[in-house]
């Protein structure tokens, strides 16, 4: 058969969850000018607002323009939080929305979510309605310190294919490695800046590259 009866190749579908205060429309920015088309060709990326309107000042005022969201609140020890399953409910109804999604990218606030999902959807107190997260990619990511959603979310490795961004001068880096321990097999692309979203040098391309052809095979082998 020729090439007329190929089947397209399907790209990997993620939804995207944006950084505490900020939006999806931020997001997208940021990676947009970060990342080359070599590697945002290869991916869908659907750009979500958080559930909740900030309810206090942004990091990026001045930066980039209002509005902003955030995905739930909490105190300063990281420990307690405040509309959690609503957020947890709102994820699941933009997966449905937009579905069907294959994974999860987050930044910051959306990569500590993102990154707990699989567990938590795993225990069945999340993401009850919709098909299993397969893929993370995560950015500035950190684990939740409240004990019970951390024993839901961590009592299991983390078994999907994941990618982590870690910034030599991030001031979660710690919490990011932390997060390593949970997960099984992961692939780390160190970058020199801070809590950000990094360009992709000559050893973060070719990895991402090379993480993203990985999944890809394995969505189109699971539409065949």
């Amino acid at each position: 058969m020729g090439s007329e009866g190929a089947q397209p190749q399907m790209k990997p579908r993620f939804l995207c969850l944006h950084g505490f205060r900020t939006s999806g429309k931020i997001l997208k920015t940021q990676l947009h000018a970060k990342w080359p088309q070599s590697v945002l060709d290869k991916i869908d990326l659907v750009f979500v607002d958080a559930s909740f309107p900030s309810q206090g000042k942004s990091d990026v005022e001045g930066i980039f323009d209002p509005p902003y969201y955030e995905w739930f609140q909490f105190n300063k020890e990281f420990t307690e939080y405040n509309n959690f399953d609503e957020c947890l409910a709102y994820i699941e109804d933009c997966i449905i929305k937009h579905g069907p999604i294959d994974g999860l990218l987050g930044f910051s606030q959306g990569a500590i979510l993102s990154a707990a999902l699989p567990g938590l959807q795993a225990k069945g107190v999340a993401l009850k309605k919709v098909p299993k997260i397969k893929y993370l990619i995560i950015v500035g990511g950190a684990k939740f310190k409240n004990h019970s959603v951390a024993e839901n979310a961590y009592s299991s490795k983390i078994d999907c294919p994941s990618v982590h961004f870690l910034g030599e001068t991030d001031f979660l880096k710690e919490y990011g490695l932390e997060l390593l321990e949970s997960c099984v097999d992961p692939l780390v692309i160190h970058h020199p800046k801070g809590h950000t979203i990094p360009r992709l040098d000559d050893k973060g391309l070719p990895a991402m590259l090379s993480f993203i052809e990985r999944i890809q095979k394995d969505v189109n082998r699971k539409e065949e």
